[in-house]
């Protein structure tokens, strides 16, 4: 980061939106050196008034500006030896940044435009070079985009064969990088689908046949592929699309079987049981319980099969009201047996199954 305006010390009011925008960004991981005038020679140009401030109060330190972009180049060159990338905080660090070898990217202010019109060879070399010219507003970076046209028309450049040329590189990225996805779906499609079969064998799809399918569709946000999701839920019967084959049981084991090969650190299933019961539940419970080995698991269900395999349970009930509003309570061991209990059809239903 290349500055002139940088606080001296925490009660020092220039330039700490700079400061502010730096921590924020080093407590992300960034690692950032600053460059400011508490790292070179300023000849009492910086501070104060601010440059431009300075300059017209005292225009006799114009002559010493020189010595002071020497001072700030060696400083800028000397910190940015292994930097990926040099910021430059407004039109002059540019001109510094331009000289340090590195990568740079400008950031443009209002006094910058009467700059860019005092000195407009200096401001069109920062411009040139720069990776990225970033605008403090929509307005100067209109007149930025417009300058640059209009210079290119002046050295006879054609802008629709460029923009052609734009697009042409541009398709041609897309589609290297569609290519890049393409392979690398097709190299885990194959791992993936083992891994979910594995899964709803577990879960009461018989041999839990699955597999991917990639179709090529045309580029969009997400390459040039479509994946297709197929099931044999049935021996002896074709695979068939997910979508347009499984009943309401089987989408609800699928999406639970790609959720366990896949899934993340925590996982929210939101009625994951619908359209099962049985045997098949307590299937179910078993993935659930072994995905909570690894991550956090949140599930919201009817089926007393997954409510009491659960290491937390929350009742969920709605009070009636003006206005209802929802009441959830975390039960106690007495309590959630009573729930479970009613889960299953209360007390007066089970007493009949022991008759």
């Amino acid at each position: 980061m290349l500055t002139t305006s940088y606080p001296r010390s925490p009660a020092d009011s220039a330039g700490r939106f700079v400061a502010d925008s730096v921590e924020r960004l080093r407590a992300a991981g960034v690692e950032i050196e600053v460059v400011s005038p508490m790292s070179f020679r300023h000849f009492g140009i910086a501070y104060g008034h601010g440059v431009v401030g300075n300059l017209r109060r005292r225009p006799l330190l114009v002559l010493l500006l020189p010595a002071m972009l020497a001072s700030f180049t060696r400083a800028a060159r000397q910190a940015a030896r292994d930097a990926d990338l040099v910021h430059a905080h407004w039109l002059p660090a540019g001109l510094v940044a331009s000289l340090s070898g590195r990568p740079f990217v400008v950031q443009l202010w209002g006094t910058d435009v009467e700059l860019a019109r005092r000195a407009p060879r200096a401001a069109r070399l920062v411009l040139r070079r720069a990776r990225l010219a970033i605008c403090a507003s929509q307005e100067l970076a209109r007149a930025a985009e417009a300058k640059t046209e209009l210079e290119a028309l002046d050295e006879g450049a054609d802008p629709v064969a460029a923009a052609e040329q734009a697009v042409e590189r541009a398709e041609a990225r897309v589609r290297s990088i569609a290519g890049e996805l393409h392979d690398a779906r097709a190299a885990a499609a194959g791992g993936f689908a083992e891994s979910v079969a594995g899964e709803l064998q577990g879960m009461g799809m018989g041999d839990g046949e699955f597999t991917v399918e990639l179709k090529e569709r045309d580029p969009g946000a997400t390459g040039t592929d479509e994946a297709v999701f197929l099931i044999r839920p049935n021996a002896g019967l074709p695979f068939g699309p997910v979508a347009e084959t499984a009943s309401g049981g089987e989408l609800s084991r699928v999406a639970l079987a790609i959720a366990a090969v896949g899934g993340g650190e925590t996982m929210v299933f939101d009625e994951i049981d619908a359209g099962i019961g049985g045997q098949t539940g307590h299937g179910v419970a078993d993935t659930l319980a072994r995905l909570a080995v690894r991550a956090q698991v949140v599930t919201i269900t009817h089926l007393p099969q997954i409510a009491s395999r659960a290491d937390r349970h929350f009742r969920v009930e709605k009070i009636p009201g003006d206005p209802t509003h929802t009441r959830i309570q975390e039960l106690s061991d007495m309590q959630r047996k009573e729930e479970i209990e009613r889960m299953l059809g209360g007390r007066e239903f089970l007493s009949t199954l022991d008759q």
